[in-house]
């Protein structure tokens, strides 16, 4: 398929897009952008929809632009926000940009004739007078033109400041620099950034009265309705730092199956075809989670590398194949990459009582959770069921060198932690 338009909705990337769009993307190569907030200096799994939207514009020809927000940072986009953002430093917004342009070059080709191009919009928002902006952006845009916008709409009962009422005409801004210096002609991204991005076309209609377009993705939510890219422990990040390549790889083995087929599609670059023979086969025995796994195995690799997705399958065919023993003379390998706590042997009361390490594991949210899922037989230790309250972990229990004895728990049948016990 080399249509990229048709291409991004049979993959259900496409929400909505200006007028013209598909027949400008036929007429030949186009250079287009994504924005990314640095609100953090990791990307999460929220944002692989325009992060893959921006690898598959590269790989059907068109010149891909990932546009940093260094600059648009210091003010804040209110779209989908409740509430002000807390201003950050600019510090802390440049060590987030640069931890975010790492992450993007993972799905992005530096090289070749259609070369993706790294930018951050501090390089010229930064130098933007006040006085210049007003007169030559600000005068484009009318007061109830920016008050139809649902990034404004929906903030005006609880309130909008004057900087993130601004927002829109300094993303327009971007778009605007990026057609004037790159000869950009695309924005995509969020359906929530609709209306920023409807005005930076108007900006570039208005002040060079050409045409450009955009294309927004749908916000992804699951099936069971819960907010997509959400686990027990939080957000599931990019960085595998802060989201352990194994949980990562969790995250998508766990996925629901009325939602796996269109994750496939949105967030793997397999075939179509191959996606629906994934689908068969996991028609015909949905206990084996065959799409599932595809999926993780696919998603895992793009994001972290083949190494990492296979250790994060063996750790798992481990963990979930009975390979951990109460003696732990099967554990060793797949220590490196399971979730692990750790928590100071002081911290804890005299003869380890299990109860108290349940919670200190994460496992058990108190004491009294811990009751409960042990008389519902839902904890376990080193492979054993826990069927004692008064238990308490004596040096037989315990794994490990003298500075780093550890227990292995387990809730449920999904949910491990290695608990590291330190002097």
């Amino acid at each position: 398929m080399n249509d990229l338009f048709e291409l991004l909705q049979a993959r259900g990337f496409v929400q909505d897009a200006t007028p013209g769009v598909a027949e400008r993307l036929r007429a030949g190569p186009i250079t287009g952008y994504v924005g990314f907030d640095p609100t953090a200096d990791s990307l999460h799994v929220g944002s692989l929809v325009p992060v893959m939207g921006l690898a598959w514009l590269q790989r059907l020809g068109h010149t891909p632009i990932a546009l940093v927000g260094g600059g648009t940072g210091m003010v804040g986009d209110p779209s989908g926000k409740r509430e002000e953002r807390p201003v950050m430093s600019l510090d802390q917004i440049d060590r987030n940009a640069q931890g975010i342009g790492r992450q993007l070059s993972r799905f992005l080709s530096f090289e070749g004739d259609n070369a993706a191009r790294m930018r951050n919009n501090a390089d010229w928002l930064r130098g933007v007078h006040l006085m210049d902006f007003l007169r030559d952006t600000g005068k484009h845009f009318t007061i109830s033109y920016m008050l139809q916008k649902e990034s404004v709409q929906s903030r005006l009962e609880s309130g909008i400041s004057y900087t993130e009422f601004s927002y829109m005409l300094v993303q327009a801004y971007d778009f605007w620099h990026l057609f004037r210096t790159e000869g950009c002609e695309l924005q995509m991204g969020g359906s929530d950034q609709w209306g920023n991005i409807t005005a930076g076309a108007q900006l570039v209609d208005k002040r060079d009265h050409q045409q450009v377009h955009g294309i927004v993705f749908p916000l992804i939510t699951t099936a069971s309705g819960t907010k997509f890219g959400k686990s027990e422990a939080g957000n599931v990040w990019l960085d595998p730092e802060r989201t352990k390549p194994y949980t990562f790889y969790q995250f998508w083995l766990n996925t629901d199956d009325r939602d796996v087929e269109r994750y496939l599609k949105l967030f793997t670059f397999l075939r179509l075809d191959r996606i629906a023979g994934a689908m068969e086969e996991h028609g015909r025995e949905p206990g084996r989670r065959a799409a599932q796994r595809l999926l993780a195995r696919e998603v895992t690799a793009t994001v972290h590398g083949d190494a990492a997705a296979e250790q994060a399958i063996q750790t798992s065919a481990a963990l979930f194949g009975g390979r951990i023993t109460p003696t732990g003379e099967l554990t060793i390998d797949v220590l490196p990459d399971m979730p692990e706590r750790r928590v100071s042997r002081s911290q804890l009361p005299e003869g380890l009582p299990v109860i108290e390490v349940l919670v200190a594991s994460g496992l058990a949210s108190s004491k009294a959770d811990a009751r409960r899922g042990i008389q519902g037989k839902g904890f376990y230790l080193n492979g054993q069921p826990i069927d004692d309250l008064e238990l308490t972990l004596g040096e037989d229990a315990l794994q490990g060198p003298p500075d780093q004895r550890f227990v292995i728990l387990r809730k449920g049948k999904k949910n491990y932690v290695r608990l590291v016990l330190e002097p």
